[in-house]
């Protein structure tokens, strides 16, 4: 398979490149963080929930804010991991290595590592108890425990996964099962489902689809193959602009696209995948496969769910524009744990990150809050190893995009950001603070535009 470095990237990439690494010179060199200190404290000024790519880029600018000592994060996971690859990890083109470093490289130095899980919040009385006995008190919670996924809401999984031809680029475990099935299709259904809930990374699903299409056709499989597009919703994207650039591609690809159908069933022992209309409640039909990739119901962390900072679904019940939280002003929340209305990706994160950091700082000045979230978020839609669409919108499902030219199109330039420019953003500037979405981008790129 070409390798990434062997393509010849466009003016445009090497520009933004460049642009990356001045950005970064602008950063403090990493320091390791080397793990939690012996005297744990049980009082924070700004305690942070979840050490993913929320909760670390938060504590970062807490640490600016606040100093070290006064931050600590309660995490008990010993690697992170840049997930958005794993897309192009299912697909052969990323090594599963690439995506994760260790949880103590990557928390700020000096910022208190709390390795325990979060098991009860009580923001009545500005504490959180974990499952090792400990109860931390805040002056400031920020929440950003992401999501979870719920395979078992399917049943054969996930014990299904033991079985070959079945994988999910989701979850670290299965992901590299996606590409040992698509290197092991011989003939028959290739099945990409997208299930009845909230999701993050909704392009993902399909984004795979692209590439086991691509895959197919470099490897002189393509005409024994069916492709399958299993998802619950009714549109193949939320936003116009891009779904239109995406169904000109399924036509001319010969993809199929089943609407309304939500994986219920894995008989992973027959290779039968069942399905339900949601149309039709209780109507269901099974599907024989040859490769399945499952995209799981997701739902709130359980720890959230019967939470008093949670809303009536389960998720975190923050304002929209400003991130705290509705009831407790002290409470934020970050990512996808809440209940922002726009999709939950990283890049949305990012950009959360700055409305957030200025929210807190002036909350912590007594003053109120006055930058607002527009809800930018972005959707790289792989639709090939060299090509993605980039898709950046808003809260109203309008296009906002960063470049001065028709992101609806498929570009090289715009997949070498996705496979080799997005992680250097991401472990170099987002994850240390420095990275606030690319609004200031986007005025350089338009600027003197109407």
């Amino acid at each position: 398979m070409t390798s990434l470095a062997s393509v010849v990237s466009s003016s445009r990439a090497r520009l933004f490149a460049c642009f990356l690494r001045l950005g970064s010179q602008q950063a403090s060199p990493l320091q390791l963080h080397t793990g939690a200190s012996l005297a744990a404290k049980s009082h924070y000024e700004v305690l942070v929930l979840g050490g993913g790519s929320g909760g670390i880029s938060m504590a970062a600018r807490m640490k600016r804010r606040v100093g070290a000592e006064n931050v600590a994060i309660v995490e008990p996971s010993e690697t992170h991991f840049y997930q958005p690859i794993w897309t192009l990890v299912g697909a052969g083109a990323k090594p599963l290595s690439s995506s994760g470093r260790p949880t103590a490289n990557v928390i700020p130095s000096g910022v208190e590592w709390i390795k325990a899980r979060v098991v009860d919040l009580n923001p009545d009385k500005n504490c959180i108890h974990t499952d090792d006995d400990k109860k931390i008190s805040y002056k400031y919670l920020i929440i950003a425990l992401g999501i979870q996924l719920d395979y078992e809401k399917i049943k054969g999984l996930p014990e299904g996964f033991a079985h070959p031809k079945i994988g999910s680029n989701y979850s670290v475990r299965t992901v590299e099962k996606t590409w040992k099935a698509l290197q092991d299709f011989k003939e028959g259904n290739a099945i990409f489902t997208f299930p009845n809930t909230p999701v993050k990374c909704a392009g993902a699903p399909q984004k795979i689809m692209y590439l086991s299409e691509a895959y197919f056709r470099k490897t002189g499989k393509r005409p024994k193959a069916n492709i399958i597009f299993s998802t619950s919703l009714g549109a193949i994207f939320g936003v116009k602009k891009y779904a239109d650039a995406l169904q000109k591609i399924i036509q001319e690809r010969s993809l199929t696209v089943n609407y309304k159908q939500n994986l219920i069933e894995v008989r992973a022992d027959k290779q039968e995948a069942v399905f339900e209309n949601l149309d039709k409640p209780g109507e269901t039909q099974v599907i024989s496969y040859e490769m399945l990739h499952v995209t799981p119901p997701m739902s709130p962390p359980d720890v959230l769910k019967t939470s008093p900072v949670a809303d009536a679904a389960g998720w975190v019940d923050v304002d929209k524009d400003t991130l705290q939280h509705k009831r407790y002003p002290n409470v934020f929340g970050i990512g996808d744990c809440t209940n922002l209305p726009t999709s939950k990706t990283a890049a949305a994160v990012a950009a959360q990150s700055g409305i957030l950091d200025r929210t807190i700082s002036l909350i912590m000045k007594n003053q109120t809050p006055v930058k607002k979230y527009d809800g930018y978020t972005s959707c790289p839609l792989v639709t090939g190893y060299n090509r993605v669409i980039l898709a950046e919108f808003n809260y109203n499902a309008e296009p906002l995009e960063t470049f001065p030219f028709d992101q609806s199109k498929e570009r090289l330039s715009m997949y070498l950001m996705k496979a080799d420019m997005m992680p250097f953003l991401y472990w170099n500037l987002m994850l240390r603070g420095y990275w606030g979405g690319p609004a200031f981008l986007r005025k350089l790129f338009h600027l003197g535009k109407s």
